[in-house]
């Protein structure tokens, strides 16, 4: 009954805006155009929490990147670490989540959605290789199920990743590393008719310092037509990404620990894969004096094949338990959304009305048995369709001086639709929807500060495969709801700093299996925390940021000792510094440090703490950079990645096969970058 009010609120609100604007004859206001800083730019009296914030690539060219995945860690305490090699997904870690591969955390690049549903190997899987970070303009990010313009795989948080669309000057950046490290960078922008012609590429290769080279081939391009006028805009944007890899996968604590396995060995040397994605998509805008309105459509083929061996030797003990999950999509959709300025009864008034509809045509998922990439055995073999339609309304009212506030109302409708070609029981087709509601109130700013009070209904979706079992099948949307109380301040000059407090609860989550490879729906789960966030521009010379965030997540209606949320980490701190120096070279520190992650529900098992110091100093003179990066300073040997697991190893006895599965960061390593403005 609370959320049909709720709802019903909203939409009243939002028909009242409507017919009052209608009946004004106030002179209409347009908002000022914003230029984008970076983490310094002033949000007061723009953002919507205190969550929400936006990095510009002035951010980025000071921040050294051991793989792109790290893009999301200009998102405050978030996490982006990585196993099974460079060319897979990352694993990603937000607000108490271990995201698995993206569920939950939901990513776009220019109006393209990333996250991949009914993925063979995760839902939500979320690749971020096909980026050029020197062409990331700026990232939006914002935490929490709030946002009624953020659909699928958002309850933890989103990013909205914006890439250049003009160059002042040609870019040529070259990086040489240690353990076979190369990568190189070309992109340039020339004025074609009335428009802006940018054409980039990127190679990457790496061998890593596994016993089994990784062997890393990865290739990226992209072409981009921009017409940017004063009030309107179009654009057309193609990207091609290949990848392929071998991978040392995480390995038993307990081998280690025997010198049966290296540091950096392998249970499994032909784990690895190869991944392509292939993109074309346009946007259009335009701006007038009382409205503003944004279009894109996009068509997305991409494909994967993986091979992990996560246990050992523990199902087949002569074969080993590799296992091959492969997958061939396209991706056909488009978002659209319309935007009033008015005034209703000489108070300001913003209505939007949006649409996003997405279709995802999946050929052949599959599950294969493997031995050394060779198939012994089909699992399940799928093809899928699914279907997505958001439709939402959001309301702005700037009510007095001091109070506005934000309302929005999301109904979203999914098809699914599994065609097997192993069993055909596990075929089927099911459709479900859900509405849900937002609600900001935002006090001030007094004093350059403002507070937040924010609610929300979120969601994600399910594997379909899952929606169509006809034994315990899986629901097909999953509800979340939140709140948070933040506090934005910029009342010293040069520092923009947040603190929010946060509650979210889960209906059902997905939890990686370590024992199996894959994800498994779960109960009923509940976090909590707490964020301080600050970026501090202290001076021409000197800029310092620090980030902490703190959580706690458990299961709901189970007994204490048995309610831990596996894997989900409960200490995230991050912090750095650049200092511009005489000579025109400069230096930065960066750390990352995260913990507190219990490895069962139980908690019997822990990640341990892992701190990482990432340190570079350089040289810029006009149109020439040249950086030395020196990554994980200290020489830490924690783990990026740690899992309770059951495995084997060849010829072990079956008795005392539990205990933990790591995957250690890589060592001290150099890497020195040269790039050349033309």
């Amino acid at each position: 009954m609370q959320k049909f009010i709720f709802s019903s609120l909203i939409i009243a609100g939002f028909i009242q805006a409507q017919l009052s604007q209608a009946a004004s004859t106030d002179k209409t206001v347009t908002l000022d155009t914003m230029e984008i800083e970076g983490r310094a730019t002033d949000l007061l009296g723009v953002a919507a929490s205190a969550s929400q914030g936006i990095v510009g690539q002035a951010e980025f060219a000071y921040r050294p990147l051991t793989r792109v995945g790290e893009l999301v860690e200009v998102v405050p305490g978030a996490l982006a670490t990585q196993h099974s090699g460079s060319g897979k997904a990352n694993q990603y870690f937000l607000r108490g989540f271990n995201l698995d591969h993206g569920t939950d955390f939901s990513v776009m690049v220019d109006g393209v959605p990333m996250n991949m549903p009914s993925h063979a190997h995760g839902q939500g899987y979320l690749d971020l290789n096909s980026i050029i970070p020197e062409l990331v303009d700026k990232v939006e990010y914002g935490k929490g199920p709030y946002y009624a313009d953020v659909g699928d795989f958002s309850s933890a948080g989103y990013a909205r990743m914006h890439t250049m669309h003009v160059l002042p000057k040609g870019l040529f950046k070259f990086t040489g590393g240690e353990f076979g490290y190369y990568r190189g960078v070309l992109a340039d922008s020339k004025k074609i008719g009335a428009g802006d012609l940018l054409v980039a590429g990127e190679f990457n290769t790496y061998d890593g310092v596994w016993q089994q080279p990784e062997d890393l081939g990865k290739y990226n391009g992209m072409v981009r037509y921009t017409l940017d006028k004063q009030d309107w805009g179009l654009s057309v944007n193609a990207k091609a990404y290949h990848s392929g890899w071998n991978a040392t996968n995480q390995i038993p604590e307990r081998a280690i620990d025997s010198g049966r396995l290296d540091l950096y060995g392998s249970m499994d040397r032909s784990d690895g894969g190869n991944s392509n994605r292939y993109s074309l998509s346009s946007n259009a805008w335009s701006r007038g004096d009382g409205y503003k309105n944004d279009l894109n459509a996009y068509v997305v083929y991409s494909d994967l094949d993986l091979y992990s061996n996560f246990s050992g030797y523990f199902d087949y003990p002569v074969q080993g338990d590799q296992i091959n999950q492969s997958e061939r999509r396209v991706v056909v959709g488009g978002n659209g959304e319309q935007t009033w300025f008015a005034k209703w009864f000489g108070r300001e008034v913003d209505n939007s009305v949006g649409l996003q509809i997405r279709h995802d045509e999946v050929i052949g998922a599959a599950l294969n048995r493997t031995e050394q990439r060779r198939i012994f055995q089909t699992v399940r073999q799928d093809d899928i369709s699914e279907t997505s339609v958001g439709v939402y309304l959001k309301n702005q009212v700037q009510w007095l001086e001091k109070f506005r506030t934000i309302s929005g109302l999301r109904a979203d409708f999914f098809d699914f639709n599994v065609n097997s070609r192993t069993l055909a029981a596990n075929s089927g087709r099911q459709s479900a929807a859900l509405l849900s509601p937002k609600l900001s109130l935002i006090f001030g700013p007094w004093v350059d500060n403002e507070v937040f009070i924010n609610l929300g209904y979120g969601h994600h979706s399910n594997d379909a495969r899952g929606t169509a079992l006809r034994v315990d099948p899986v629901t097909p949307l999953v509800w979340s709801r939140g709140g948070e109380i933040g506090l934005r301040n910029q009342f010293i000059p040069g520092l923009n700093s947040t603190l929010a407090l946060w509650w979210l609860q889960m209906d059902s989550e997905l939890v990686f299996v370590g024992d199996a490879g894959n994800t498994e729906p779960s109960g009923r789960s509940e976090r909590h925390g707490v964020e301080w966030s600050n970026y501090y521009q202290v001076n021409d010379s000197l800029t310092l940021d620090a980030d902490f965030a703190f959580s706690t997540a458990h299961y709901i209606g189970v007994p204490r000792e048995a309610n831990h949320v596996p894997n989900s980490v409960g200490r995230v701190i991050s912090a750095g510094a650049v200092l511009q120096l005489p000579f025109h070279t400069f230096t930065s520190l960066r750390l990352r440090h995260f913990g507190d992650s219990p490895l069962n529900e139980s908690g019997d098992f822990s990640a341990g703490d892992t701190t990482l110091v990432n340190w570079g100093f350089g040289y810029q003179h006009k149109d020439l950079k040249v950086e030395l990066d020196l990554f994980n300073l200290l020489g830490s040997k924690s783990n990026d990645i740690a899992y309770a697991y059951t495995s084997r190893l060849p010829g072990e006895a079956a008795e005392g096969v539990d205990g933990i599965l790591k995957h250690p960061v890589e060592p001290r390593m150099l890497r020195l970058t040269g790039s050349v403005r033309f």
